[in-house]
């Protein structure tokens, strides 16, 4: 697929996830990784029994339901075949952790496990399963997440919906999902994972919308993997297919479906990465403290240089993560809120992400683990961090810093673009000069675009509004991966 179509992809739905108008389909691929079998693997035993070739077998509904009915109408030995499958921990997979990272609210899974919840509770969220009717009425007290398993859950695997029986009977036992999922589907821009939309139920609702909806609909998203001679070695075999695909793919675009064919399904965890990277380089940790501004920054020169940073960027809609250093985070917090208040737009905890560094012992525990952690949980909600000044007074005197270079420290491991202002002196010099001596490290792609930028930030006698402008274009620059 064109890097064209997945850029803009992640444009788009980088956007909903911002605005906080996405949501995740996720379908069994997206746990296979995980170790848990898909539809076919589940019911491959199923089809030995009844003496059939699972490969041969399209409706795997029915084939579900001829097993029951060999039965007598019995659930018990696929009841018993579920709880071998599923009931069992598994190794979170990475698509599950970075989606729960993400500040998505909803999400639909036609699975029976519990990855999706235990990858958000992971996350430090709180999520609000709903696997019964029942439970769609209630509300879990400061919900991060609403799980719908509309498929029921492994905790009650006689409840599943899995046979023929269960699925005819779908809109009189779980109606309420199938209305509470036309509405999310109308509302928000969905991202297909690791489902292969042979379910009856998501084409029934997905026919509903088009027929209220038509030309109105949301455009929503799925990966599927291109069909190359690994699938299908045979060439014949390979082309009838491939058509097929195409077919089904255009049919898909009657639904606003958008599809995003890879060659591997492997690619899946690159371009959530992307999408990751693309929310959280709007999100910025503005590390620094001054006790004293020092030589060239007069008092009110450094007020207005961080005042016009913060403003700067809350105009520009990035997200501002503060520790409240001395000197510093109150300029910080001013700009923005100047400009909050001034424009009258959005809410102050939507672009100010505040987190007063605690000066006082916690407790017994050890201060530099607790101090660490409380840098690591500052630096997890942002995607590039500015170092400003960096000094503070100990024993009658101003020194350097220790906090800043930790934040650093903490920032470069996660990943985070690190932009000490050298300009600023203090610990923000020497960490400047730390990025210099070894820049391709630092900044590995674009280094030479990089480059030029970050030594603008290095003098002292570059106009304050100039090393604003800088730090925005190497913020911008970064984003672009």
């Amino acid at each position: 697929m064109a890097d064209e179509q997945i850029n803009a992809f992640l444009a788009s739905y980088s956007e909903e996830v911002d605005a906080d108008n996405a949501a995740v389909f996720a379908g069994a691929g997206l746990s296979r990784a995980a170790g848990f079998v898909d539809w076919k693997l589940l019911l491959k035993s199923v089809a030995l029994s009844l003496d059939l070739d699972i490969e041969k077998e399209i409706n795997l509904v029915a084939l579900a339901q001829y097993y029951c009915n060999a039965r007598l109408g019995s659930r018990g030995r696929i009841n018993k075949l579920l709880l071998d499958k599923f009931a069992r921990d598994a190794e979170i997979t990475d698509n599950h952790r970075i989606l729960a990272r993400l500040p998505i609210s909803t999400y639909w899974t036609t699975n029976y496990d519990r990855l999706i919840e235990r990858s958000l509770e992971d996350a430090g969220k709180r999520p609000d399963v709903k696997y019964t009717v029942e439970q769609l009425a209630l509300t879990v007290p400061h919900r991060d997440a609403v799980v719908y398993k509309m498929h029921g859950d492994i905790s009650e695997p006689s409840k599943t919906v899995l046979i023929k029986d269960d699925y005819e009977k779908y809109h009189v036992s779980r109606g309420a999902f199938i209305t509470a999922l036309t509405g999310d589907l109308v509302s928000k821009t969905f991202l297909f994972l690791g489902f292969s939309f042979s379910d009856p139920n998501i084409d029934y609702v997905l026919s509903r919308i088009r027929a209220g909806y038509d030309i109105n609909m949301r455009t929503h998203y799925c990966f599927m993997k291109r069909l190359d001679e690994r699938d299908f070695p045979d060439k014949e075999t390979l082309a009838y297919k491939s058509r097929q695909q195409a077919l089904f793919i255009n049919d898909l675009l009657r639904f606003n479906v958008e599809t995003l064919l890879l060659d591997s399904y492997a690619r899946i965890t690159e371009i959530l990465e992307d999408l990751e990277r693309i929310y959280r380089s709007k999100s910025v940790f503005i590390s620094g403290a001054a006790h004293e501004w020092g030589p060239g920054w007069p008092t009110e020169r450094a007020r207005a240089f961080v005042r016009g940073l913060s403003k700067t960027l809350v105009n520009k809609n990035y997200r501002l993560v503060s520790g409240f250093g001395y000197g510093v985070g109150s300029a910080v917090i001013a700009g923005a809120l100047q400009h909050i208040y001034a424009t009258k737009r959005g809410k102050m905890e939507d672009q100010l992400i505040l987190r007063p560094f605690p000066h006082d012992i916690i407790g017994t525990t050890d201060w530099e683990d607790v101090a660490r952690r409380y840098r690591e949980d500052m630096a997890n909600y942002a995607g590039a961090a500015v170092f400003l000044f960096g000094n503070k007074l100990k024993d009658g005197q101003v020194v350097k810093s220790d906090g800043v270079a930790q934040e650093f420290d903490v920032c470069k491991e996660k990943g985070l673009a690190v932009i000490p202002v050298g300009a600023t002196g203090s610990m923000a010099a020497e960490l400047y000069k730390t990025v210099m001596d070894d820049f391709a490290t630092y900044f590995p792609k674009r280094t030479e675009q990089f480059k030029p930028l970050m030594q603008t930030l290095g003098d002292s006698e570059t106009d304050a509004q100039v090393l604003i402008d800088t730090i925005i274009r190497v913020l911008e620059l970064w984003a672009q991966g």
